[in-house]
C-alpha cells in the first residue's frame, strides 16, 4: 500500500514512519515536511509550506493516511497559531488525500477530546475529530494517548516533568492515567492504516499501553 504520513518531524510521527519503511505491506511512504528528511528507501519527502498546499497529485495520492501533526500552545505562541497547525492543517490536508482516492485516515488525536470542553486543547482536538469524520472516509480511526512519554525535539518542560511523576506512579496508576509510549502509539495508528475495519474506529488510551 501506498501511505501518506503528515508530521513525520514529530515524536510519534517518527516512529511511525521507521516502522512504516521497514513494513513489508508498505510500499511508499510519502511524508511532506517543512523541512527536509534525510533519504531513505521507500521514503518520498517533498518539502512543503502548509499555510500554502501544492495541489500535486502525486503528494495526495495514496490508499492511508496517517496524521500526527500536533503542536503545543507555548510552541505555537498563540491560541490562533496553535489551531492552525493542530485543526487547519491536519484538515486542509485530510481533505486534499480524500479527493486524491485515500479511503483510510488514521488521527492522532487526545484523551479528553471534545468538542465542548472546557479546555481549548481537547475543544480543539474534538473540533478536527469531527471535521475529519465529515469528510466520509471508508476508514476513520480516532486514536486518544493519554500524556505522551517520550523525548522531544523541542523540550518540553512540564511534559517531560509529568512523564517522570507518572512512571514513578505507575504500578499503582490504574490503565486509564499512565503515560503512554509513542512506539505503542505509532505502532496502533500504522496497524489501524493498514487494517482498521470499516467505518469509525476510537483506540483509547488504554489500549496504548
Amino acid at each position: 500500500m501506498k501511505l501518506l504520513l503528515l508530521g513525520a518531524t514529530g515524536l510519534v510521527g517518527g516512529h511511525v514512519l521507521d516502522l512504516a519503511l521497514a513494513d513489508p505491506r508498505v510500499t511508499t511512504v510519502t511524508a511532506p515536511t517543512r523541512r527536509p528528511l534525510p533519504s531513505r528507501p521507500g521514503l518520498v519527502a517533498p518539502v512543503v509550506d502548509f499555510d500554502s498546499l501544492p495541489q500535486d497529485p502525486s503528494i495526495w495520492t495514496a490508499d492511508a493516511v496517517i496524521c500526527a501533526l500536533g503542536t503545543t500552545l507555548k510552541l505555537a505562541g498563540s491560541r490562533e497559531r496553535f489551531y492552525r497547525v493542530d485543526h487547519d492543517y491536519a484538515l486542509d490536508t485530510a481533505k486534499l488525500a480524500r479527493a486524491h482516492g485515500a479511503r483510510t485516515f488514521v488521527l492522532n488525536s487526545a484523551k479528553g477530546s471534545h468538542v465542548k470542553s472546557l479546555f481549548f486543547y481537547s475543544r480543539v482536538k474534538g473540533e478536527i475529530e469531527g471535521d475529519i469524520l465529515a469528510l466520509g472516509f471508508e476508514r476513520t480511526v480516532i486514536v486518544r494517548p493519554g500524556l505522551i512519554d517520550g523525548p522531544r525535539s523541542q523540550p518540553r518542560p512540564m511534559e517531560e516533568w509529568a512523564g517522570r511523576v507518572l512512571s514513578v506512579l505507575k504500578p499503582v496508576l490504574p490503565a486509564s492515567m499512565r503515560a503512554n509510549p509513542p512506539e505503542r502509539i505509532a505502532r496502533a495508528m500504522l496497524d489501524a492504516a493498514i487494517d482498521a475495519p470499516p467505518g469509525v474506529t476510537v483506540v483509547p488510551s488504554e489500549d496504548l499501553l
